[in-house]
């Protein structure tokens, strides 16, 4: 029985494993980017000033930091397709509560809920590592970039719109939206992670001796880099509906629309050009150039005046994402071995998780200081600086290696200390 199971899913594997992944997080991001344009205005109503809308958005990554590594450590042990399952159910009912809330403690709590199950695009990232061979590794991050700009096509859209209806409509929609998708997860998604490298899972080696011993510098500057560089684009997103509406009048609708906008530019880019610009040019120019486009592009938001300034600045912002954040999961997926790369991207995730909760907080803290004339001035020029210090940091990267050969090594220095 176990024998057929197991082929049935190899079979399944082997036919569309990163159609149904991408289909997986791409509902999964709908969701997602129905409440991102919405959240800030809808936190308003509750009276929440500029540092509280920060505090409450950098909740869910205060809790995503926590559980980010457990649960990809979790999902090297027993599997992607259970963790991701968790997560989708945990951000259902943290939407339902969010929805259903009539004060500001209950944004907070379903904040707090999604967040400890957040770990579905991390274990979404070791998912594609598993079934993609190390050359082809950043096309398959892509795939997630991919997602999150069609999820920021159709989500911001459906959540300006259905807040027309009522504040909390967004949020019921993407809780159903989240429910549906782990139903379908459940019927459809084929494991990933074998039998026998969950079996294995027990005896490797600690993630920390892992970094040390495989990844060395390398990996250590990646997560760096990755790490400042989302400080620097959560200042900036958990802000910008609150800058536009300042500056422009924008409400959820208008938001909705500009994020649409991007996430059509990040589909285009990482789902259609990723994998021949980084045959072409290579991870580690990709990922410089996007930081350095995200560097200018922050740099140059206070000073948009016009509805064309805005489009073009924050085109070049969604362009340098597009490029920087999957050739970053990229380089770190190939800085270790297939059997760690749950783990790691976990780590990477709960260091983007950590920043998450310093970008929005400062972002918000900071914008409450800004004089009218001057609104939004002091969190974006913080933010270009920031991302200057992730670009330093990322021209030492060097070309990633596949580590496999490595990972065996480590197995073997594993196995002579038990």
């Amino acid at each position: 029985m176990q024998n057929h199971n197991d082929t049935r899913n190899h079979t399944a594997r082997k036919r569309s494993p990163l159609v149904i992944i991408f289909i997986t997080i791409f509902i999964d991001l709908v969701g997602f980017g129905i409440v991102i344009p919405v959240l800030p205005l809808y936190a308003k109503e509750f009276q929440a000033s500029e540092t509280v809308i920060g505090l409450l958005l950098g909740a869910f990554s205060a809790m995503q930091f926590l559980c980010a590594p457990i649960l990809g450590k979790l999902s090297d042990r027993v599997g992607r397709r259970p963790v991701l399952l968790f997560s989708l159910i945990g951000t259902s009912i943290g939407f339902l509560i969010m929805g259903l809330g009539n004060a500001l403690w209950l944004l907070f709590l379903g904040r707090i809920i999604d967040g400890i199950s957040g770990g579905n695009i991390s274990t979404a990232q070791a998912y594609i590592a598993d079934v993609t061979p190390p050359d082809e590794r950043s096309r398959g991050m892509g795939l997630i970039g991919a997602a999150f700009g069609l999820g920021f096509i159709v989500g911001p859209a459906i959540g300006g719109v259905m807040s027309q209806i009522t504040p909390a409509a967004p949020f019921y929609f993407a809780a159903v939206l989240a429910a549906a998708n782990a139903t379908a997860l459940y019927f459809l998604l084929p494991e990933s992670l074998t039998a026998e490298r969950r079996g294995h899972g027990h005896q490797r080696p600690s993630v920390l001796r892992m970094i040390s011993e495989t990844g060395g510098w390398q990996l250590r500057a990646v997560m760096a880099t990755y790490f400042f560089a989302t400080i620097a684009f959560a200042m900036l997103t958990a802000t910008f509906a609150l800058f536009t509406n300042h500056k422009f009048g924008f409400d959820a609708t208008h938001n909705g629309y500009l994020f649409a906008y991007l996430g059509l530019l990040g589909a285009i880019i990482q789902g259609g050009l990723m994998g021949r610009l980084v045959k072409v040019f290579g991870d580690k120019a990709l990922a410089i150039s996007g930081i350095a486009l995200l560097a200018a592009g922050m740099f140059f938001m206070p000073s948009s005046e016009t509805l064309t300034t805005l489009i073009l600045v924050n085109t070049a912002i969604a362009v340098g994402n597009s490029l920087a954040t999957p050739t970053l999961n990229g380089i770190a997926s190939k800085s270790v071995d297939a059997a760690h790369q749950g783990s790691v991207l976990g780590v990477m995730a709960s260091s983007a998780s950590l920043a998450r909760i310093i970008g929005p907080a400062m972002g918000g803290f900071l914008l409450s200081r800004d004089p009218d004339p001057l609104y939004g001035r002091t969190p974006y020029w913080t933010s270009a600086a920031i991302m200057l210090v992730a670009l330093a940091i990322a021209a030492t990267l060097s070309a990633p290696v596949d580590v496999v050969e490595t990972g065996a090594v480590m197995e073997e220095r594993s196995g002579e200390g038990t």
